[in-house]
């Protein structure tokens, strides 16, 4: 507790208010707290749907490419991919979980364009395409969840921080302000009441 503290009335009211503050603030930090960690919690099993479906996926489409590359030649599948152009057609907004910007891509799942001759490729190829398709989709809703399992874990973290500085720090130093300004002004009071009792007693002895 800090020496220079007079011990007042003021001074005890100041110290209850500032102790009430902390413990509302710990309250409220608290229960931001238990908010950001269930909707982190929320990304991080979705996320672990995500990559187990990208996982089953990611297989399909490697062997269709595989039997792609062996049926048609690494070379011709080379060229086809060059004709692809770059993946567009998506946004990024944001919006807010307690305060959090949480990332959102929004997109249109398209049908399938293909950038190709029928006549000379075949259906793995067309296989392959599509589940690759699949894969970008699941890429987009990943980069989602996963930069937002970030951001909300970085304020748990921050969050945590000041919660442990008012419940470890702040509230024990004000009760112990609190008590021992109490305790003082309460002993005080004590001697003013026999000190006015003494002298209630000598002037009734004087009568």
């Amino acid at each position: 507790m800090e020496s220079n503290i007079a011990f007042t009335k003021s001074n005890l009211m100041a110290a209850q208010y500032s102790l009430e503050l902390s413990l509302k603030g710990f309250e409220l930090l608290d229960k931001k707290r238990n908010v950001l960690v269930m909707n982190m919690m929320g990304f991080i099993d979705r996320a672990e749907e995500i990559q187990q479906k990208m996982g089953e996926i990611f297989k399909e489409a490697y062997e269709a490419l595989q039997v792609a590359n062996i049926t048609m030649g690494i070379s011709s599948i080379g060229e086809i991919a060059q004709s692809i152009p770059e993946t567009a057609g998506f946004d990024i907004i944001t919006r807010s979980i307690m305060g959090v910007e949480i990332p959102e891509v929004k997109f249109e799942r398209k049908s399938l364009n293909h950038f190709y001759s029928f006549y000379h490729t075949n259906s793995a190829l067309d296989v392959a395409l599509k589940k690759f398709q699949e894969l970008k989709y699941l890429i987009y809703e990943l980069s989602e969840v996963e930069d937002s399992v970030y951001k909300l874990a970085m304020e748990v973290k921050r969050t945590t921080k000041r919660a442990n500085a008012l419940q470890n720090i702040q509230i024990p130093k004000y009760k112990e302000i609190v008590k021992v300004i109490s305790e003082v002004l309460e002993e005080k009071e004590r001697e003013e009441f026999f000190r006015l009792k003494v002298v209630k007693k000598k002037k009734d002895q004087t009568l």
